[in-house]
């Protein structure tokens, strides 16, 4: 039995969950389509064809291309600083927190969806205003998380740190930098030896023994 919004079993789906759905599936439709084709490549129509709907009613949710790949960017970083702040939250000494925090940010290999979206942002935000906001919201959580977890340290004496937001500062250039060459040139960077370097840096920005962190 149907009810009298077409609901199966009598479920009430109401238009804003139906919209709700719909955005989800635009936005992901989107984050497929720019990790094909890059954020300036991009177009409403391919975002169409990939989902079988029409422009028009992209644009109803979406009222420009940049509103829809501004969606898409915010839900990833919500994403991941989210993940990143959960990770802070779970037991363990300082360092075991700035450890996890460090290898979660090295991506998994160098086909790491996630990098390869946000190596295209930093290209993209040379030239479009609307991602250089996203991300500066997405180093900002980044930064602060790390800046947190070091503070965190220094507090119960564990780190020595004069500027923890410095260090968070310099940790994440640093980052930046060799994750990029670890993705555009596989012969160059291990991730293992990747992961080397961070903690080798952290240790020295923290003031402890690269031996506090664990060994591979």
């Amino acid at each position: 039995m149907r009810s009298a919004d077409g609901a199966a079993g009598g479920t009430r789906v109401s238009r804003a969950d139906q919209a709700d759905h719909r955005r989800a599936e635009l936005l992901e439709a989107a984050r497929r389509v720019v990790l094909e084709r890059g954020i300036s490549s991009t177009r409403v129509a391919d975002i169409a064809k990939a989902t079988n709907v029409s422009g028009g009613l992209i644009h109803y949710h979406f009222a420009t291309k940049d509103d829809l790949i501004t969606a898409m960017l915010r839900t990833t970083i919500d994403g991941e600083v989210g993940r990143l702040r959960e990770l802070i939250q779970e037991p363990g000494t300082a360092t075991d927190r700035l450890d996890r925090v460090l290898r979660y940010y090295i991506p998994r290999s160098r086909a790491d969806q996630s990098w390869l979206l946000w190596i295209d942002a930093f290209a993209a935000g040379l030239r479009e205003a609307v991602v250089q906001e996203i991300l500066l919201e997405l180093e900002s959580g980044w930064i602060g998380t790390l800046e947190q977890v070091i503070s965190s340290g220094v507090d119960t004496g564990e780190f020595v740190c004069e500027d923890p937001r410095g260090a968070a500062e310099r940790i994440d250039g640093m980052l930046d930098g060799l994750i990029i060459r670890y993705t555009l040139h596989p012969s160059v960077l291990s991730r293992r030896r990747l992961l080397e370097h961070a903690r080798i840096a952290a240790a020295r920005e923290v003031g402890i023994d690269r031996s506090a962190f664990p060994s591979s």
